[in-house]
């Protein structure tokens, strides 16, 4: 299954890049309101600060030393009218309010601190500098602010607050309106070219990582034949390819793990196989050398009977060579059943027939419980070389004066084949090694077999679709099931 595209690496970058955006966008539109607002106080400041001086002494505030109190009443009514954004107040020395040209309901102080004034008047250049608001209890407001009636013989000062509540009205509507939608304008044309610029710098640098994880994708497509454990998938590409990397290690482990189990069975089939091809290949040897050697002294019984232990091992030889071949045809898969249906019950008859003299011979009776008529679907001489194996293995196994029994029944939609001998059975431990090449129980004799014979027949039954077993009941008993010919 594919990654989702919103849980790409790309996708998370591209949201990512999206909020930061957002956020220095937003830190970056408040910063400039919060700038924009001191400088313009400062401007203002500095544009107007010799403005308190000014009006004393173009409005003939101070008449013989003396402030004229007339005067600053007309200075109150006139700018209140002019410009109603100046707040004029008439100090004392301690910073007490004495009179002013803001409505009186307005007013929220007493006093006015004088540390700015002083700050102010000994430096006018330390701007911006807010001083206490009359109009609030904690706001401040830039001034301007002049001793009246002079500076040498100061009786109060004149304080001008330069932006009052008229200002900060206009200001809050403007900003609400044409400068908040010149920002929100800026801020959107920037964010978008931020994005796009982002986005392709994302892409270029995640480009390869998408290659990557598409090719993961189709490896895994092409291998969909594989059984593979499931992977519950999350995060984005990396975690992704991560997780791939985790089950890719581990098959490499288990493949490993089996080839060095592989490379030690191709050990113990190189040994046995020399070991069993040695033995019939010394015995014709011996036979030859001593029919060369004695030829003109043995009777010609003796020679007789030294040729027919040789030909006997040659023959010996021979079907082990051919066993060898046909465990090494089946392993490449060069042979590929030919599927059919066929009776079943017919055939474990003839078989049946063909083993008796055999079994005879051994002192063996060899029955058969045969009353299914169903047909199976399966390769009949691959079937036939299965139960040859199977058959003539239980009459080796059996002592005399037993029986081979072979029964025949339908289970799991298929045809179940037991073939159980006489004899002692098979060690508990050895059950799982009965169908491995060469395998020989414990104890066992060695016979004209190269010990392939159950593990051909196990492969020629899977080529089929079918199953092998072999458990442990008064003997051996094998298990042959194949599926029937009406359940497929």
């Amino acid at each position: 299954m594919g990654l989702s595209v919103l849980r790409t690496l790309y996708a998370r970058l591209a949201i990512g890049l999206f909020l930061l955006l957002l956020v220095v966008g937003g830190l970056f539109t408040l910063l400039s309101l919060a700038s924009v607002r001191e400088y313009s106080a400062a401007v203002n400041q500095q544009l107007n600060r010799n403005l308190a001086q000014n009006l004393v002494s173009d409005r003939n505030l101070v008449t013989d030393g003396q402030l004229n109190r007339d005067a600053l009443k007309q200075l109150f009514e006139l700018y209140m009218t002019i410009n109603p954004s100046l707040e004029i107040y008439l100090l004392d020395t301690d910073g007490a309010i004495l009179a002013y040209s803001a409505d009186p309901d307005r007013i929220k102080r007493n006093r006015v601190s004088l540390g700015p004034i002083q700050t102010l008047l000994e430096n006018p250049d330390a701007y911006p500098l807010p001083g206490d608001d009359p109009r609030s209890h904690d706001r401040q407001k830039v001034f301007s602010v002049t001793p009246v009636p002079s500076a040498i013989d100061p009786a109060g000062y004149l304080y001008v607050v330069l932006r009052g509540e008229e200002f900060d009205l206009a200001e809050s509507m403007v900003h609400s309106n044409r400068l908040l939608q010149m920002g929100a304008g800026a801020l959107a044309v920037s964010l978008l070219v931020g994005l796009l610029a982002g986005l392709v710098f994302f892409r270029m640098l995640t480009r390869r990582l998408s290659r990557l994880t598409e090719r993961v994708e189709s490896f895994e497509r092409e291998l969909s034949s594989e059984q593979s454990p499931p992977l519950v998938e999350k995060g984005d590409d990396i975690d992704y390819l991560a997780s791939r990397f985790d089950l890719m290690a581990r098959r490499i482990v288990a493949q490993l793990d089996l080839l060095k189990h592989k490379d030690a069975q191709r050990r113990q089939l190189v040994a046995q196989v020399s070991h069993d091809l040695r033995t019939p290949l010394a015995s014709i040897q011996g036979y030859l050398e001593a029919l060369r050697m004695k030829h003109e002294t043995l009777e010609a019984e003796e020679r007789g009977r030294f040729l027919a232990v040789a030909l006997s091992e040659t023959h010996r030889l021979g079907r082990q060579v051919e066993e060898l071949f046909e465990l090494a045809a089946l392993d490449a898969r060069e042979k590929q059943p030919d599927i059919e249906p066929f009776v079943m019950a017919e055939l474990l008859y003839d078989v049946v027939q063909k083993h008796r003299p055999a079994a005879e011979r051994a002192g063996v009776e060899l029955t058969i419980s045969a009353t299914e008529t169903e047909s199976v679907l399966a390769d009949i001489a691959m079937t036939e070389r299965v139960l040859d194996n199977l058959i003539s293995n239980a009459i080796d196994h059996s002592p005399r004066n037993t029986r081979v029994i072979l029964t025949m029944s339908v289970r799991d939609g298929g045809a179940e084949i037991t073939v159980a001998d006489g004899g002692p059975g098979i060690r508990k431990e050895d059950l799982g090694q009965v169908f491995d090449p060469f395998y020989q129980a414990a104890g066992a004799e060695r016979t004209g077999h190269a010990g392939l014979g159950l593990a051909i027949a196990q492969r020629l039954v899977v080529l089929q679709q079918g199953r092998l077993s072999a458990h442990n009941a008064n003997g051996a008993v094998f298990t042959l099931w194949l599926p029937l010919a009406s359940s497929s």
